[in-house]
């Protein structure tokens, strides 16, 4: 049965109402806020900030699979994606009352809880794509799915920096303004308020999704569905060793996304502390990534179409890669562990150092890497099961996607509270970005082939 159009914008838009989370409160403004502002040390804001990203990392890697086998004996998705979005949201509202000097844990927590809560809701997202969408349409939707969830993450990041977070020493936002509904930058409200904001706009524009996108069909009651979808997932657990393409496919996504999970949710907290940019400059760094980020979706939404994802994703890690050697060597008056030399004194302005520009020119490799290596990634999976197999086994992908999660992020953690060093610390994603881009070089495509 033909799913229409509106049904597809519908599961489309789940990204769009899903991203500002990842944008505004994981990566360029309320991370920052709590490494920079939050904790008395960046050192030890960053080295929290890790752990929490690591803990519910675990967390998801654990019960993703549970969830994905039981979705596909209760059938529908839709009540499950309910359930996780009022965790998600009030605990978003919660981050409001995380004021300077009220302490790491309670924000934390609740980061943890909504972190949770969107990836639980993703994995049902996902599994519906193969029902949804026919598989020579799976890259192109995917990719544009992902691309018009950085437009608004980015239309929000824009906001937040114009019009909510200004200055601790000027008190005006980026545009030298005063900021809106009285929010103070001394106490950091504008940076907080993002956590509300992202749960107003997730809870807005998720309703398309469940008005116009068709479910599945009713199935098990939900006593007997967790009883079936347990042993489903034991069989699941066994079939997918007999099937060394996906398996494959999987270890190594494993790898790499937890290095890109990495990245993405350090990125801005790392600018902050080596740059010590304040949230104007953090925000108009996000600005430029989501604006590539779209550039970079769409065109692969064609790559994928035309080369297949696989191809695809190996291009976005090897950006990747690039890109990370680059940031983790960029320092005063240099690029490249001093290979290359950036003479030029402080100008003064917006990114002011030859040091801040060269970071910036990295960024942009990320930018165009990072939407595309999971967008493609998710169509490689969709494009290797079929529809009524999709939720078991989109839960080992978000498991290969959170199996080690708390990896890199305990890694680079740990490694910046021994060395006191964020630089080293980051520089730990590398080997995840290689080690995973090694192990999918040599998996067939799709990945339920025998051989590649």
């Amino acid at each position: 049965m033909a799913v229409p159009r509106r049904g597809i914008w519908g599961w489309m838009l789940f990204d769009w109402a899903a991203q500002p989370f990842f944008t505004v409160v994981t990566t360029f403004i309320f991370g920052p806020y709590f490494v920079s502002r939050l904790a008395s040390d960046p050192a030890i804001g960053q080295a929290a900030w890790g752990y929490g990203i690591a803990v519910s990392g675990l967390i998801i890697a654990v019960l993703s699979p549970v969830l994905g086998s039981i979705a596909d004996q209760t059938g529908r998705r839709k009540p499950w994606i309910g359930f996780f979005a009022v965790i998600k949201i009030l605990s978003l509202i919660m981050l409001w009352f995380a004021a300077p000097g009220s302490g790491l844990i309670l924000p934390l927590v609740f980061f943890s809880l909504a972190s949770i809560a969107a990836e639980f809701s993703i994995v049902f997202n996902d599994s519906m794509m193969p029902r949804l969408v026919a598989p020579k349409d799976i890259g192109r939707i995917s990719n544009m799915a992902w691309g018009l969830g950085y437009l608004g993450g980015m239309i929000v990041l824009i906001f937040v920096v114009a019009f909510m977070a200004g200055s601790p020493t000027t008190g005006k936002t980026m545009l030298g303004l005063a900021p809106i509904f009285g929010l103070d930058p001394a106490l950091g409200e504008g940076d907080r308020a993002t956590g509300p904001l992202s749960a107003l706009w997730y809870l807005v524009f998720i309703l398309p999704m469940f008005l116009f996108t068709p479910d599945g069909t009713r199935g098990l009651p939900a006593g007997r569905a967790v009883r079936a979808g347990l042993g489903e997932l034991k069989s699941t657990l066994n079939e997918v060793r007999q099937r060394p393409g996906i398996f494959r496919f999987l270890v190594g996504r494993m790898i790499y996304q937890d290095g890109v999970n990495a990245l993405i949710a350090l990125g801005g907290a790392f600018a902050a502390t080596m740059f010590g940019w304040a949230t104007a400059e953090i925000g108009i760094f996000g600005i430029i990534l989501n604006m590539v980020a779209i550039f970079g979706c769409l065109s692969a939404s064609k790559l994928d179409t035309m080369l297949g994802s696989k191809v695809v994703v190996v291009i976005s890690l090897v950006l990747l890669t690039i890109a990370t050697i680059g940031i983790v060597s960029t320092g005063p008056g240099y690029t490249l562990f001093g290979i290359v030399q950036l003479p030029g004194a402080d100008s003064g302005g917006l990114f002011g150092t030859p040091a801040e520009k060269a970071y910036i020119g990295f960024g942009l490799l990320i930018g165009v890497a990072f939407g595309p290596v999971q967008a493609s990634s998710r169509s490689y999976m969709a494009r290797s099961v079929s529809a009524g197999e999709a939720g078991r086994y989109f839960g080992l992908y978000a498991l290969s996607g959170r199996a080690t999660s708390f990896l890199a992020p305990f890694l680079v953690a740990t490694v910046t509270a021994l060395s006191g060093s964020p630089r080293l610390g980051m520089a730990m994603i590398i080997l995840f970005l290689l080690a995973g881009l090694a192990i999918l070089w040599r998996t067939p495509y799709p990945a339920a082939r025998v051989s590649a």
